[in-house]
This record gives structure tokens, sequence and C-alpha cells, in this order.
């Protein structure tokens, strides 16, 4: 009997490594966290989906003409709207038009938010965490 095959299930060692949450304060308080904003950070990933979408459909429109080489379909314009959104601005691909460079500027602010906004709700998350946390610790002291 090959027992090779059985090496596969070492991915299950993971779970195990998954258990040490409840051991830990600090990751077990980043697990309630992440469970209290959940349902915000997936509406912050589809409205950012969208905003993507969108960024990349206006870059096309506006330097199809002047860039065809660069910005040839709306999918071709996903690494610009990436790049920009993201607020990392690699420099290789970029707006020379004049409604591009506006268009631009509008999607820069707009990714301000979209690196911002996740960051305030992990941070609001865990202080509610902490104060579950706190809470919880002052019920096992009166009780």
């Amino acid at each position: 009997i090959d027992l090779r095959s059985l090496r596969a299930f070492r991915v299950f060692r993971i779970f195990r490594a998954l258990k040490l949450i409840r051991y830990n304060r600090a990751l077990h308080r980043f697990h309630v966290a992440a469970g209290i904003v959940k349902e915000e950070i997936i509406l912050f990933f589809i409205v950012t989906g969208i905003l993507i979408f969108l960024s990349a459909s206006g870059m096309y429109f506006f330097e199809n003409e002047a860039q065809p080489e660069t910005f040839s379909s709306i999918f071709h314009s996903l690494w610009w709207a990436i790049v920009t959104l993201t607020t990392v601005g690699y420099g290789d691909v970029f707006p020379i038009t004049l409604g591009g460079k506006i268009f631009t500027f509008f999607v820069l602010i707009v990714g301000i938010g979209v690196v911002t906004v996740p960051a305030g709700l992990v941070a609001t998350a865990l202080g509610k965490a902490r104060k579950i946390e706190d809470e919880e610790k002052a019920k096992l002291r009166i009780g």
C-alpha cells in the first residue's frame, strides 16, 4: 500500500493552528472584530468592485482614442483602475487627455476612501471587541 497519498491530509494541520485563536487574546479579539464588521466589509468590497469597473470604463472612454494600445478595452483599463484606486500609482499607465486627467483626479479622491474606510471599520470593530472583552471580564469578577 502506497501511503504517500496520505500526505495531502497535512493541510488539515492548519485547522489545529487556528485553534490557537482561543488561547491568544489579541487573536481572539481580532476574530470577534471580524465578526462585528463582516457585513460592512462585504458591502465595501462589492462597492469597491463597482468603483473599479466604473473607473476602468471611464478611463477607456476618455483615453481609448488617444492611447489605443494602452487602453484598448475596458479589461485593459482595469490595471489602471486598480492601481489608481488603491493609490499605488506605478506610473506605467497614465492619462494624456484633459478629460482623462480630470477623471483621474476624481478617481484618486475616491481612492483615498477605498484605502481608509476598511482601516476605520477594523479599528472601530477592534474597539468594540475590546469593550465586549472587558464586559465579559467584569461579569466573571462579579459573578
